[in-house]
């Protein structure tokens, strides 16, 4: 399945150094499958979002991925693609922009034609073949119908799809320059937040994080300032890890304040199973 990463240490910019592949030898032997594309989303001091995403099609492209990147942002989203729709080209390829935020989704929905004629002019954002940018435009289109509320909107365009569409998973990471909020649903897939103290557990030490999916990130910084962490699964010995609920949706603040609401206490109306999805989709959610 596709690996979620998103970190933030609002109102602190902090630097954190990714490796998007790490350890790709061991990344293969766990997965039913190469990755197919990753992906780095920041934020400029101005605020601007900064993508850095490549689809992973041939050894340069994996140079891409493994080399090492610093960057200074408050809040940070990470993605590694097993496709399920669409072909392995950039366009194709998470996290995605649109209204100057950024949005990575694990998991499948179908009813795209359904989903489209529901996006009317916001069509236009989508760029690519995927159903995750899809959905990403429906979750912009609700937040300008809730005047720019994020929550409301994330929450609107889940509810809008869970009633009307087959779902598999509609995991999320959605960020802005100060702001992460991260979506479990339903329970096909798990996704876990930790509330990293300062200097973590010991109080005393930087972040390093290792991901099975391939994600690795290092922050000497956040020796000495809080952040919350989510990701795919626990990335380290932490014991604060917990996983969220079905239906949780998190919200990190531009102060660090975690608000946290269930948004969807019961499975979307048409549940898809791995036997509902194409091969290829079905191995995009499967692999590990």
């Amino acid at each position: 399945m596709c690996r979620l990463f998103g970190l933030s240490a609002a109102p602190e910019r902090v630097r954190a150094t990714f490796w998007l592949l790490d350890a790709p030898d061991s990344l293969s032997e766990q997965s039913h499958r190469e990755p197919d594309g990753v992906g780095l989303g920041t934020f400029t001091a101005e605020g601007a979002p900064l993508v850095e995403k490549q689809p992973i099609a041939a050894y340069s492209d994996r140079l891409f991925a493994q080399e090492a990147r610093e960057r200074e942002s408050a809040t940070f989203v990470a993605h590694v693609r097993f496709a399920s729709t669409g072909g392995l080209t950039a366009r194709n390829t998470h996290p995605f922009e649109q209204r100057g935020r950024l949005f990575a989704h694990n998991g499948v929905l179908q009813g795209l034609e359904e989903l489209e004629a529901e996006l009317g002019e916001y069509r236009r954002l989508v760029l690519g073949d995927t159903d995750s940018e899809r959905f990403f435009a429906l979750i912009t289109k609700r937040i300008d119908h809730h005047s720019g509320d994020v929550t409301a909107g994330i929450t609107d365009a889940v509810g809008w799809i869970a009633d009307r569409l087959p779902v598999y998973a509609l995991n999320l990471i959605l960020t802005t320059a100060t702001g992460l909020w991260a979506l479990r649903y339903p329970d096909t897939h798990e996704l876990f937040v930790l509330r990293r103290a300062a200097g973590g557990a010991q109080g005393d030490q930087h972040l390093d994080h290792h991901g099975s999916g391939g994600i690795r990130t290092h922050s000497g910084t956040l020796a000495d300032y809080p952040a919350v962490v989510i990701a795919s699964e626990p990335m380290d010995r932490d014991p604060g890890w917990r996983a969220l609920a079905p239906g949780e949706l998190l919200h990190v603040t531009g102060r660090l304040e975690v608000r946290s609401s269930i948004i969807l206490d019961s499975p979307p109306r048409h549940l898809l199973s791995l036997a509902h999805l194409d091969a290829n989709a079905a191995a995009s959610q499967s692999a590990r």
